[in-house]
């Protein structure tokens, strides 16, 4: 395994507003070795919060032991922009504004600088099932397989009013905008996440008080525990950029509407959806499995919602296996 790698073209980025980064820089991760006929290659894309080392937050789907593994497989994973691992990101409220397009852009050129031509899956959960269908439709290479999980071809308006929730909630801060300040509404920001990542039976399940107490509840210090984790790792300033960023996904945009821009994908696809999910419900992976011809669709029954996609490694293993095999 590498640690941490960085590319940094020499060209300015063009972004899809219209304006620019002037040094983009993208950091990555890779496993394993390129074959012979460089047919190995997997090409993870990340969700929202997540970094490159997808071997550190996606075990029992990547690791040595599992089935994308490092020793048959050449495995690519570049942190988004925007993301504070190591991609430009940014450091106050000047930075551009970017989409989905250009954050699968940014991949595009890292793909090229690596000289990977054909890519024998690309897959994603969540933002990174977003990230994958728009470099899926803009490749010029051969892609064997596509996966997409939890994910939709356009943000819904629940999903851009969450957003919008978060973003009030950020902006509440009086400290954010500055450099390293927005960190109590980074917190207020994550704890309305974490109740569109989760189930409400979940929550009963595992945080419910089984006494007769009237403060110090489970749930609460549960949340209160998920925002201080996410302060920890994380900026308020690439929250809210990447936030925002979730709102443009839309595949269809500029192709002629969704079903036009979904049919053009040809390689073998994979949609799976996960029954409780809250956030992107099955209705939205289904949507994606119509408009891609001969595409299969596997949904999976989870307890624990949307965040089922990074939880329920073993049936989406099984679930891949069988489309392989089919395809």
């Amino acid at each position: 395994m590498s640690g941490t790698q960085h590319y940094k073209p020499e060209k300015p980025f063009a972004l899809e507003s219209g304006e620019e980064i002037s040094a983009l820089n993208i950091a990555y991760h890779s496993y394993g070795t390129l074959n012979r006929d460089r047919s190995n290659v997997i090409w993870v894309f990340h969700a929202l919060t997540a970094n490159s080392d997808v071997m550190s937050w996606w075990p029992g789907l990547f690791g040595s032991k599992d089935y994308y593994n490092p020793e048959e497989y050449f495995i690519v994973c570049a942190n988004c922009i925007g993301s504070p691992y190591g991609s430009t990101a940014p450091e106050d409220l000047d930075f551009p504004s970017f989409t989905v397009r250009d954050v699968a852009k940014a991949h595009l050129l890292l793909a090229k600088h690596l000289g990977i031509s054909q890519i024998n899956t690309v897959i994603g959960g969540s933002f990174g099932g977003s990230q994958a269908l728009e470099f899926a439709l803009a490749f010029k290479g051969e892609i064997g397989r596509l996966v997409l999980i939890a994910c939709s071809a356009k943000e819904s308006a629940w999903g851009i009013a969450v957003h919008e929730a978060q973003r009030l909630a950020l902006k509440a801060d009086a400290t954010f905008g500055q450099k390293d300040g927005g960190k109590a509404g980074l917190k207020a920001a994550r704890a309305i996440g974490i109740l569109t990542y989760r189930t409400q039976e979940a929550f009963t399940e595992t945080q419910a008080d089984n006494d007769d107490r009237i403060s110090d509840f489970r749930a609460a210090s549960y949340i209160d525990y998920q925002g201080e984790k996410l302060v920890a790792r994380f900026t308020a300033l690439s929250y809210y950029y990447l936030n925002s960023c979730l709102d443009t996904h839309n595949v269809g945009r500029g192709r002629g509407g969704l079903n036009k821009a979904l049919s053009k994908i040809t390689c073998p696809t994979l949609v799976i959806g996960i029954s409780s999910d809250q956030l992107l419900p099955c209705y939205l992976q289904k949507e994606i499995a119509k408009g891609i011809v001969g595409s299969g669709y596997v949904e999976i029954d989870s307890a624990f919602g949307h965040d089922g996609f990074l939880i329920e490694t073993e049936k989406i293993t099984a679930a891949i296996k069988a489309f392989e095999k089919r395809s």
